[in-house]
């Protein structure tokens, strides 16, 4: 099975064939990791609720949690208006980020004022 291709019309890739996929908390709307998809994650993904991905510095699928126990969990996957981005709304089981950070956005790591 592949992608339906209703869906892999409507992707925008970059050169490598990837999307960007932006991952958040689905009930506190708090912004956990960006990772990456091609069409055959996104198809797993879809398929199975679990998220997966491809690593580009590994050049190979990972499904979150795998190894770690931090699961993520789908509960829904939306495409941008310009097809260049996925939004996936999870279920995460403890941290996303590889740090052990419940996040990968260090909202302190800048301390820029904007006002």
């Amino acid at each position: 099975m592949s992608l339906d291709p209703k869906i892999a019309a409507r992707l925008k890739r970059n050169s490598d064939g990837l999307v960007p996929a932006i991952v958040q908390q689905h009930d506190t709307g708090e912004v956990l990791m960006l990772a990456w998809m091609n069409d055959e994650a996104l198809h797993r993904t879809l398929t199975t609720g679990r998220a997966t991905y491809w690593s580009r510095s590994r050049a190979k699928f990972w499904v979150k949690g795998e190894t770690s126990g931090h699961v993520q969990h789908v509960k829904s996957v939306a495409l941008d208006c310009d097809g260049d981005t996925i939004l996936l709304k999870v279920d995460q089981t403890g941290a996303a980020c590889h740090t052990g950070d419940r996040t990968c956005f260090d909202v302190g790591a800048l301390d820029v004022s904007l006002g």
